[in-house]
């Protein structure tokens, strides 16, 4: 039987998903509903770069990342705190899109899938 670990979970969900040796986050917002899109992005990279580390993971072992902006005119930005952020010898597949979110003062939302680290 396949063990399912959910961690950090409310009514309406989990904020970390593990089966299989996979890790799947919920979508992460910022908490600075006053921050630009670079400061929005940052905090939302923290946040799947921690939530990988608490599910023995990290962004070398991600698999795919999915992110919504509230605004194309955002991506350039954006891209330049990913790009900075991420680990380029182990890029995951990537969509973007154009969304409207929960709350209009969120910039950014991005999810992401992951293997976790073996365990020794």
């Amino acid at each position: 039987m396949t063990t399912i670990l959910r961690k950090k979970s409310s009514p309406r969900m989990s904020q970390t998903v593990a089966v299989n040796n996979f890790v799947f986050l919920s979508g992460q917002v910022s908490d600075n509903l006053q921050g630009d899109i670079r400061q929005q992005t940052t905090e939302v990279l923290t946040k799947i770069e921690r939530l990988l580390s608490e599910s023995h993971s990290d962004k070398s072992r991600l698999i795919s990342i999915n992110i919504w902006l509230s605004d194309m005119s955002h991506f350039d930005a954006m891209n330049e705190v990913y790009e900075a952020w991420l680990d380029n010898a182990h890029q995951p597949t990537r969509a973007c899109v154009q969304s409207a979110l929960a709350d209009p003062s969120y910039l950014i939302e991005a999810q992401a899938v992951a293997l976790a680290t073996p365990q020794a």
